[in-house]
């Protein structure tokens, strides 16, 4: 069991596939619901911090490098672009926009991007950290629900 539990651990430090793809893993495998979001929390946000404070400078670096030069630029664009997206819609309301484009389990919203973002805006730091744990906290519980099919069940009684 200890071997799965890892394995969620490090399916949510992927970017783009994060905490949203690793709680569902979790249910595949037959693990308590409770412990494997808080597993898969951690392992999500362990990245954040680092990502915060160099994922610009090494994008930045090696924009122009010749192997690496179009995928770093490319992420360096896609952050850049989330991020004046994020101020556009947000405003003042920075903080909240960034919650929630975290905290919305869709592919490219994640903690990633989303502290990319951030650092490109040069928000504040423990700003970020923050929005970002919140936001993470969202998406866990939206898909620990849809996880466990209470999504689906309400979806059934609804519609």
């Amino acid at each position: 069991m200890l071997k799965n539990y890892i394995w969620i651990f490090f399916i949510s430090m992927i970017p783009l596939i994060e905490l949203r793809g690793a709680i569902p893993v979790s249910q595949a495998l037959k693990l308590p619901l409770l412990q494997s979001y808080i597993i898969c929390i951690i392992g999500n946000m362990l990245p954040v911090p680092f990502i915060y404070l160099f994922a610009r400078r090494v994008l930045v670096w090696g924009a122009d490098k010749k192997i690496i030069g179009k995928f770093f630029t490319f992420c360096l664009e896609k952050g850049e672009k989330g991020g004046k997206k994020l101020q556009e819609k947000a405003g003042h309301g920075l903080f909240i926009a960034l919650m929630l484009f975290v905290g919305i389990p869709l592919p490219g919203t994640g903690a990633w991007t989303g502290t990319l973002a951030a650092s490109l805006l040069d928000m504040n730091f423990k700003q970020t950290i923050f929005a970002v744990m919140t936001g993470v906290l969202i998406a866990g519980i939206i898909m620990a629900l849809a996880s466990a099919g209470v999504l689906g069940a309400a979806g059934s009684i609804l519609g």
